[in-house]
């Protein structure tokens, strides 16, 4: 299922006084009518790179056997597109959708530490002081205590020199026992620092769940009750929520499944909650609704939004930490990484049943949010993949409907050109199947017909481009622009095609 263009709306959380009331009114009656903008989906090169990205994760979910993702792609305040692969419950076969909740695990924290840098902008918590000022049972086993305290900046960074968990076995199966509030307290007297505060990146989910705790304390409101009010209701995120909720159980919540075995075989995770680590790993949402937070942080770059300031935001994309292996990065809250010589923002997450990840690209106003209900899925690959796919035509189709490009930049339809060829074209594409396995996907992209190999984790490296010779004979462009094989297509009596490569061939089925 996939869901088309979507406006996201724009809360209406921001309270203008008359003055601005009245200059608003006055605008509007002398401004020019607004021109509706084309949906950046409707363009032809956005289009064909959507297409593209729909074959590849239609295939990855398949072969992969991935049990159900979903998949949306973020334009500025634009939701381009959104789609369900596989299936939310396996054993009924219930169809994943955009709008399908998943626990988003880690994901989590970024909604902590916005808690936290909004509160922090209000003069309630300061990023240097001790954690125990605003937890006053915060006591754990401290041999570095000559090194300083841990920070609520360390926290936010995995600095903090806290151990990575809380101290209960909840990544062990089949219960998952979570600890509530009451005894992560109990229990914290019981651990001890894992080295001394600022001197390693160490990934703590104690460490975040403790931020949660300070922004309760600061706020004096249970963590639920702030997050809800002050992020998720503002920005009308109405399917996220802080920890697993039952009445969506076998609903919209999608069942969570095992890794595969050595049998290839996933099993079902039992139902848990996440309890006093939510603020680390509970939160539960969609793709939908993490496209809503990623246009929200659009806006706040912008100056145009009065939940954060926007240097603020900055602050947070921003590498606080950087390990001497010069790779490992870390923002406030925020993971921050290169790919391609890009720096992205964002985080991924990680729990029973479940994988996900948002990456954001603030620089072009590109998102995308991936989430599957099964463990062993590489999420990271499949938000990054989608943004290698989608994001240089939204770029360029950006530029053309904003006026800041002439149009024809790397439109569809460069190449082969006229409208007629292009259709001729198209009676070529489709699936075609490998007797050995795996299929070949035929599809037009900038004018000329493409071959991707599936499955594939690299489906832009893997696009054979053709060049059409005549009627059915097409021959492989290499990478420097010499001609290679011969591509000939053989339309069957019986509705089927074939494609001719090195003296074998691939069979689209008829009515495919």
């Amino acid at each position: 299922m996939t869901t088309p263009h979507t406006p996201l709306p724009r809360p209406t959380h921001v309270k203008p006084g008359a003055a601005a009331l009245a200059l608003s009114l006055l605008l509007a009656l002398t401004a020019p009518p607004l021109r509706a903008q084309q949906p950046l989906a409707d363009d032809p090169g956005v289009a064909e790179a959507l297409h593209l990205l729909d074959i590849w994760m239609d295939a990855a979910q398949a072969y992969g056997g991935i049990p159900g993702a979903s998949l949306a792609v973020v334009h500025d305040q634009e939701l381009v597109w959104a789609k369900g692969f596989g299936f939310a419950h396996v054993e009924r076969e219930e169809p994943a959708t955009p709008s399908t909740m998943y626990s988003v695990c880690s994901i989590s924290k970024l909604f902590t530490a916005v808690g936290v840098l909004q509160l922090r902008d209000q003069g309630q918590v300061d990023l240097d002081d001790p954690v125990a000022k605003y937890l006053e049972w915060f006591r754990i086993q401290d041999e570095f205590a000559e090194a300083g305290p841990v920070t609520v900046e360390g926290l936010l960074t995995h600095t903090s020199g806290l151990p990575r968990e809380a101290k209960a076995p909840y990544w062990t199966g089949p219960d998952y026992p979570f600890p509530t509030h009451d005894e992560i307290v109990a229990r914290l007297p019981t651990q001890s620092m894992l080295y001394p505060p600022r001197t390693y990146y160490q990934y703590s989910n104690l460490g975040l769940t403790l931020a949660g705790e300070i922004v309760a304390a600061a706020s004096r409101q249970t963590y639920d009750d702030y997050i809800r009010a002050n992020i998720l209701d503002p920005l009308e995120m109405t399917s996220t929520f802080t920890d697993h909720q039952d009445r969506f159980r076998g609903g919209r919540l999608a069942s969570a499944y095992t890794a595969r075995g050595r049998d290839g075989r996933r099993h079902l995770v039992p139902d848990y909650q996440v309890r006093g680590v939510s603020p680390a790993a509970g939160f539960i949402s969609t793709v939908e609704d993490l496209a809503r937070f990623a246009s929200w942080q659009f806006r706040v770059l912008d100056g145009d939004d009065a939940l954060l300031d926007r240097n603020t935001l900055r602050e947070m994309h921003r590498v606080h930490w950087l390990e001497p292996d010069g790779e490992t990065t870390y923002g406030l809250g925020f993971s921050v990484w290169k790919s391609d010589g890009d720096t992205f923002v964002g985080h991924g997450g990680s729990c029973p049943g479940y994988r996900s990840h948002l990456l954001l690209r603030p620089q072009d106003r590109v998102a995308t949010a991936f989430a599957a209900n099964g463990q062993g899925v590489d999420a990271r690959r499949f938000a990054q993949t989608a943004y290698d796919i989608v994001a240089p035509a939204l770029r360029q189709a950006a530029r053309q409907r904003d006026g800041e490009a002439p149009a024809g930049g790397t439109p569809a339809g460069a190449g082969s050109g006229a409208a007629a060829e292009q259709e001729a074209l198209r009676r070529f594409t489709g699936t075609y199947e490998r007797s050995f396995g795996g299929e070949f996907a035929v599809l037009l992209r900038g004018g000329e017909l493409h071959v991707l190999s599936l499955p594939t984790n690299d489906p832009l490296e893997a696009l054979t481009r053709l060049r059409h010779i005549e009627e059915a004979t097409f021959r492989r462009v290499r990478d420097n622009g010499a001609l290679g094989e011969e591509f000939v297509f053989e339309a069957r009596p019986d509705g089927s095609m074939r494609m001719w490569r090195n003296e074998n061939y691939s069979v689209r089925p008829a009515g495919r």
